[in-house]
């Protein structure tokens, strides 16, 4: 079963609401000649300051794949020609007090330029052994 197939998908999504998980997060590792993109929250977001992956709330309604394609544009401009692989997820506390599922896709992208921010404030291609202030979550992904 391939990482873009439906039945993938929708059994990730099965696996978080059988463990209580109440909601969901797709989320993009764009990975460009060794580097990274990484946003930055708005500082005065939740987490304001904080480095991450481009990432948003799965939508009622629409598979965790398919808020992954529209989270990068929205958040990017970019848009997602080939998702790669799925590198698996962690669970975090959310503004709510609830607990969020991030489910991240490796994931190459049509063009690399433009990056058009939406809801962060800063972007960069980083090297992944040399990350700014990201979660430990997101570094335990894409740290080499």
């Amino acid at each position: 079963m391939t990482v873009t197939s439906p039945e993938f998908a929708a059994r990730l999504a099965a696996d978080a609401e059988a463990a209580g998980i109440t909601g969901f997060v797709a989320a993009a590792v764009i990975n460009h000649d060794g580097r990274v993109l990484l946003v930055r929250r708005n500082p005065d977001d939740y987490m304001g300051g904080m480095w991450e992956i481009p990432s948003g709330t799965v939508e009622t309604g629409e598979t965790i794949l398919d808020a992954l394609h529209r989270e990068t544009i929205e958040e990017t401009g970019l848009t997602i020609d080939q998702v790669t692989g799925y590198i698996g997820h962690f669970d975090y506390q959310n503004s709510r007090g609830g607990t969020t599922r991030q489910f991240n896709f490796a994931a190459t992208v049509e063009k690399t330029e433009p990056v058009v921010l939406t809801e962060h404030d800063a972007h960069q291609w980083a090297v992944p052994s040399e990350l700014p202030e990201v979660s430990d979550a997101v570094r335990n992904l894409i740290a080499p």
